[in-house]
């Protein structure tokens, strides 16, 4: 079984499972990981860790790439690490622009063919629908021209995920990196 961790969002947060054909996904909104879930599914025969490994939230990002990497690690299993943005981008089987919050009123972006970029609804083109997971962010979005391709079109994450595997790599589980993206610095006056 690959246990699949995405708690890129501030707001919610992806446990999932693939088991030979058989899937299960469960999103956990605003109460962070669900502990008690992922202690019954540490019991069952895990073979392969995947951790989304942002852009997104600094805490959800170490708290999920934590306990996957210490799951790995201790269940001695390869870990693979899922750009958090490909991740929602993998969702669709046409082109979109892949989103996830920033903080600061600011969004991560990802559009076909282009590098990971931060900027506020505005910078985002709009060429492409929209797909990812953003707090309360949808109406801001949509005031500056931008549609979210409906769920129903969509991929769960878990199929997603299935997907991405195909062709991710696994890394050492010191070489394992979290893309945080902002960079926080002080000014003196």
């Amino acid at each position: 079984m690959i246990l699949v961790i995405d708690t890129s969002s501030p707001n919610s947060s992806v446990i999932a499972t693939i088991d030979g054909h058989r899937m299960s996904e469960t999103v956990s909104t605003g109460r962070g990981l669900d502990m008690e879930h992922l202690r019954r599914l540490a019991r069952m025969r895990i073979t392969k860790v995947a951790v989304a490994s942002g852009p997104g939230s600094f805490t959800g990002l170490r708290v999920g790439v934590s306990f996957g990497l210490g799951l790995a690690i201790g269940l001695r299993v390869p870990i693979v690490p899922l750009p958090t943005l490909e991740l929602q981008a993998a969702r669709s089987d046409e082109p979109v622009t892949a989103v996830a919050d920033a903080g600061r009123g600011r969004l991560y972006f990802l559009v076909p063919s282009g590098a990971v970029a931060l900027g506020e609804p505005g910078d985002i083109p709009t060429t492409y629908p929209l797909v990812g997971r953003v707090a309360n962010r949808e109406a801001q979005l949509q005031a500056s021209g931008h549609r979210f391709k409906p769920e129903k079109e969509l991929r769960r994450l878990v199929e997603a995920a299935e997907k991405m595997l195909e062709t991710a790599r696994e890394v050492a589980y010191g070489s394992l990196e979290i893309e945080y993206m902002q960079t926080f610095s002080a000014s003196r006056k």
